[in-house]
């Protein structure tokens, strides 16, 4: 049997470079207490980062404290057809805690508004911090057929 996974190509990489961008929500996989959990987020594409703002209240922050190894898995279907034929990426990284009261957060703040102007009820609450992915590797289905490994430097 031969490998699924094909050769990154910057077809390939353009995809997983877009998928990034243009998301809004992502589905967001840690370690709680030794077993895996999931998790909806909220993400955007702020000044070069991948964030999503997260409360502190969270188990899924509470375990990204303690274990900052994640996953992150965004694209979403299309309104027609088979949900499986649509392209979605898989990041493999860790979580950076950004804290609140930083200069990195107000620095953040402003650009994240923007794509989520309904976060201005709750983001400066003391309990909410953003939450940067730092991607060690990632995969890309990017439909039937067309899987990729993708290191860092192919999302960059």
């Amino acid at each position: 049997m031969t490998s699924p996974i094909r050769p990154t190509d910057d077809e390939a990489r353009d995809l997983a470079k877009h998928l990034m961008h243009t998301a809004k929500f992502g589905a967001l996989a840690c370690t709680w207490e030794n077993a895996p959990m999931v998790t909806r987020v909220a993400v955007a594409w702020v000044k070069g980062e991948l964030l999503s703002l997260v409360s502190e209240l969270s188990v899924h922050t509470q375990a990204l404290r303690a274990n900052p190894t994640l996953s992150l898995l965004m694209g979403e279907p299309g309104e027609k057809g088979d949900p499986l034929t649509y392209p979605r990426l898989t990041l493999f990284g860790t979580a950076q805690i950004v804290e609140h009261k930083t200069a990195a957060f107000a620095a953040m703040r402003a650009p994240y508004l923007r794509e989520y102007p309904k976060a201005k009820l709750y983001i400066d609450f003391t309990d909410f911090v953003f939450l940067q992915v730092k991607p060690t590797a990632a995969h890309l289905n990017g439909g039937f057929g067309r899987a990729f490994h993708l290191t860092p430097e192919d999302l960059i």
